[in-house]
């Protein structure tokens, strides 16, 4: 990232803002990705320009981070993308910013943040906006959420494109799935959409996004997050259709996560590829073959290769395919063995803290794909899963919600921040948790934190649909299905396939006779299933 840059980068830390403060500068935040084709761009443009380096070294302490790396100082001060460039005051407010400059661009913002600074001083500085309202408007919940998600979703939806809203357009994959059970020709339309515009048809993999309404200005970075929760919202979309149209962009996905996201050394998932160049994409398979191969971000970072797993398993479970199982297994026993220190999931292999800082999208995340390894691999996961709940519970709960990691560090990250799409991932890997283990206290802080963000829920965009499935799981209880019979049985690949996918199997219950299965929705009981036939007569029975 700063092979073509002239600027004398610091590292995010105390000492950067000590510098600033000593020499009474602003700090001058860059936030990159390596995955971010503009911010290269921004590099070689502006940054490798000597004046404008020696202008910003000579009167800011720059510092470099990487956002996925640091994920606190991203939701802090992104500026609506990357690069985000960002002048804050000493004590870490901020005084402005922006996202990309040219080299004009810069030198105006420089000599006006510079004057700024002349003459207000630390008086210009600004928390931004939701680091100054802490608590999230609580209220009751309803059916009427549900209702209200599916209309606002049913406003924004594109009957041309395909997909939500105008531009750009993102594949939203909770939004995808909710849909799916609420809407399915709306929601088969916008899967179309994606598959259609955004997978790789050569080398496979989801693009990030489009920039246009229909779809077109790709921005082909790909990341493993996206990937991973697209992998499984299309094998969701395939349990329900049984379309191989559903499946095959889902299996190229993971053909693509398992060979050039796959770090073989780490035995886990690499983070991201960058685009590439632009003119390679428009190449004739030969010539696409001999082009060289955009670079990979090889680090392993625990939330995106918790989602990776998710997905890999959801889709596995429902095909029955080998090779998404046996990479979904090794890279949750790398999760599991290097990434867990009692129930804390540790940011990424390169994370070298004696002590892990909890992160709520970390925990979240891992706790989704430990119940997800409960339900289709094997239930000894739930050790685990149950130790990151708790310490998650233990270390992160304030009042009624979650904080995305403890009240303290560098600049604004001692100001609490209550993730909105976080506390709702949590929420809802807790209703799994509950159903798999019986412990209804997992369920009732499932409900307390919905409660939390409930009286906002008229605001919430398309793409916290997630919100309005976890409360509608809640409110009616999520479909079980119990086995008195181990992963990998007829009986429990059976259930997996129940044609719902929000649905929560638990396999090997011990209050089952053997050889038997039982269907729960809420107070709805259905009789014992010995055979897969009987099991989708019970469910029927407790879904009509």
């Amino acid at each position: 990232m700063n092979d073509t840059t002239r600027v004398e980068w610091r590292e995010w830390g105390q000492d950067a803002f000590d510098e600033a403060s000593e020499a009474d500068t602003p700090v001058l935040l860059s936030l990159t990705a390596t995955w971010c084709d503009h911010c290269h761009e921004m590099d070689a443009e502006t940054y490798a320009e000597p004046r404008i380096a020696a202008n910003i070294n000579d009167s800011f302490v720059p510092v470099r981070v990487d956002v996925d790396r640091h994920p606190r100082v991203r939701d802090r001060y992104n500026m609506g993308g990357f690069p985000s460039t960002v002048f804050l005051a000493p004590t870490g407010e901020v005084l402005t910013g922006a996202g990309y400059l040219g080299p004009d661009g810069m030198r105006q913002v420089l000599d006006s943040v510079r004057t700024m600074w002349q003459t207000k001083g630390s008086g210009a500085a600004r928390v931004p906006r939701p680091l100054r309202e802490d608590n999230p408007p609580a209220g009751e919940l309803t059916a009427e959420i549900e209702r209200g998600m599916l209309g606002h979703l049913t406003d924004t939806y594109d009957e041309v494109a395909g997909g939500w809203g105008q531009s750009p357009k993102f594949p939203l994959p909770d939004a995808l799935e909710f849909a799916l059970k609420r809407d399915r020709e709306m929601a088969l339309r916008s899967y179309d959409a994606v598959s259609a515009n955004l997978l790789d048809e050569y080398d496979g993999g989801f693009y990030r996004f489009a920039t246009e309404r229909d779809w077109s200005g790709l921005q082909r970075e790909k990341l493993l997050d996206s990937n991973g929760a697209l992998v499984r919202a299309f094998a969701n979309a395939y349990l329900v259709t049984g379309k191989d149209e559903y499946r095959e962009p889902a299996e190229r996905a993971v053909e693509y996560l398992t060979t050039t996201l796959w770090n073989d050394e780490a035995d886990a998932f690499a983070n991201s590829q960058a685009p590439g160049e632009d003119d390679a994409h428009s190449l004739d398979a030969t010539d696409r073959a001999a082009a060289a191969e955009p670079p990979v971000d090889d680090g392993v970072l625990a939330g995106p290769n918790a989602l990776a797993i998710e997905g890999l398993l959801t889709y596995s479970a429902y095909t029955d395919d080998e090779r998404a199982r046996r990479y979904a297994e090794r890279a949750l026993e790398t999760l599991r063995a290097d990434l867990l220190a009692d129930g804390v999931v540790v940011h990424g292999l390169e994370t070298d803290d004696d002590e892990p800082t909890p992160l709520l999208a970390n925990q979240a995340r891992a706790l989704a794909a430990l119940t997800t390894a409960a339900s289709t691999l094997e239930t000894d996961v739930l050790e685990d899963a149950t130790a990151v709940a708790d310490a998650t519970i233990d270390r992160l709960h304030d009042e009624d919600s979650f904080l995305d990691g403890p009240a303290a560090g560098v600049g604004l990250c001692d100001r609490p921040l209550r993730p909105l799409d976080s506390n709702v991932a949590f929420a809802d890997a807790s209703l799994e948790l509950a159903a798999l283990t019986g412990e209804d206290r997992y369920r009732e802080r499932a409900r307390e934190t919905l409660e939390a963000f409930a009286g906002a829920n008229e605001r919430f965009g398309v793409q916290i649909a997630r919100y309005a499935t976890a409360v509608s799981r809640l409110l009616e209880g999520p479909l079980a299905i119990r086995l008195a019979a181990e992963p990998g049985s007829d009986l429990h690949r059976a259930a997996l396939r129940m044609a719902d996918h929000e649905k929560v199997v638990v396999p090997d219950a011990d209050d089952l006779e053997a050889g038997t299965a039982r269907v729960e929705r809420g107070d709805r009981i259905s009789d014992g299933a010995e055979t897969p036939g009987e099991l989708s007569e019970r469910v029927q029975t407790v879904l009509d």
